[in-house]
């Protein structure tokens, strides 16, 4: 099992905290001294996450505060009030997400669902936190994505899948563009001489709710997926399924531009391992592209504070 080196005096952010990885993020982040923002869509969740942490680590500095990825006002809102404390912002991490809902949905701001919550909103909630990640003595942005990478594509001509639109390709489409997304913040690091670490993850087959809770999206009852029938891949526990997004997040050994996940059986179990992206993610022009149209969707620029070189 990964140790998380000792955080005490770190500031993290972790999206989707309430339950799966997020949640065990939050409370291994925690044990080891770091000051937690729990950022969940409903807080009632996000507070008896918080108590059952608390439970078992009863020193745990835990916080809990809104946010709606799907809806770029919320984004702004829960922005806003950490750049009001004025805080640094140690470590932040794109946690959460929503996996293939059945039919097509839309964010509030009317992004198909799965672009919108699992990338749109973690750009702009990058975008404008980074004055508080730049002024932390170390800072890492650390987002999730999938090994479904493997087949995704960015479809530019439709991305927001308004033909023909297919779950588990919008889902692999937007985990794609999160992978994308950290690379490019690696590069814009150099370019500009930040020191931020910008690292990517993926859990392999980690059983969470994520496979069942988008797949029931908009049904009175759970709607058997197509991971259901993929019970015979070896999967492993959300413990170990975390790991790679905290190796990311803490170890010494964690490299800006690098990609984690485990280095068993079919990269779905086992202990982390550095993952060499697919090509399509390291494609550079592709990446300028996607970052240049999620900064036109999303409404957000590289603020003054963070664009110095």
């Amino acid at each position: 099992m990964y140790t998380v080196p000792d955080q005490a005096g770190k500031r993290v952010i972790v999206t989707g905290a309430n339950s799966g990885t997020g949640k065990e993020a939050a409370r291994r982040l925690a044990d080891a001294g770091a000051h937690v923002i729990m950022a969940v869509r409903t807080v009632a969740k996000g507070e008896q996450a918080r108590a059952e942490i608390l439970a078992g680590h009863p020193r745990a500095r835990l916080e809990v505060r809104r946010i709606d990825l799907a809806d770029l006002a919320s984004v702004r809102e829960f922005s806003d009030g950490l750049l009001a404390d004025g805080s640094p912002i140690d470590v932040l991490i794109n946690n959460a997400g929503v996996m293939a809902p059945p039919t097509r949905m839309t964010t509030a701001d009317g992004f198909e669902l799965q672009f919108g919550s699992n990338f749109l909103g973690p750009f702009a909630l990058t975008v404008r936190l980074l004055p508080l990640v730049l002024a932390a003595p170390a800072p890492r942005v650390v987002t999730m994505s999938s090994g479904v990478v493997s087949y995704g594509r960015i479809r530019f001509d439709d991305l927001q899948w308004e033909h023909r639109y297919r779950p588990n390709l919008a889902y692999a489409q937007s985990k794609l563009a999160d992978l994308m997304m950290s690379l490019r913040l690696a590069s814009v690091a150099v370019e500009r001489d930040w020191d931020l670490t910008s690292a990517a993850a993926h859990p392999g087959f980690t059983r969470t709710n994520l496979q069942t809770a988008g797949a029931s999206l908009g049904r009175d009852k759970p709607k058997r997926t197509v991971f259901n029938s993929m019970r015979f891949l070896p999967s492993q526990e959300v413990g170990p399924g975390t790991e790679p997004l905290l190796y990311a997040a803490t170890s010494p050994s964690a490299v800006s531009g690098g990609y984690y996940g485990p280095g068993g059986s079919f990269g779905l179990v086992g202990s982390t391992t550095f993952v060499r992206p697919p090509r399509r993610a390291r494609d550079a022009a592709a990446a300028a592209r996607l970052w240049a149209e999620a900064e036109r969707l999303a409404g957000v620029h590289l603020p003054a504070a963070a664009a110095r070189s």
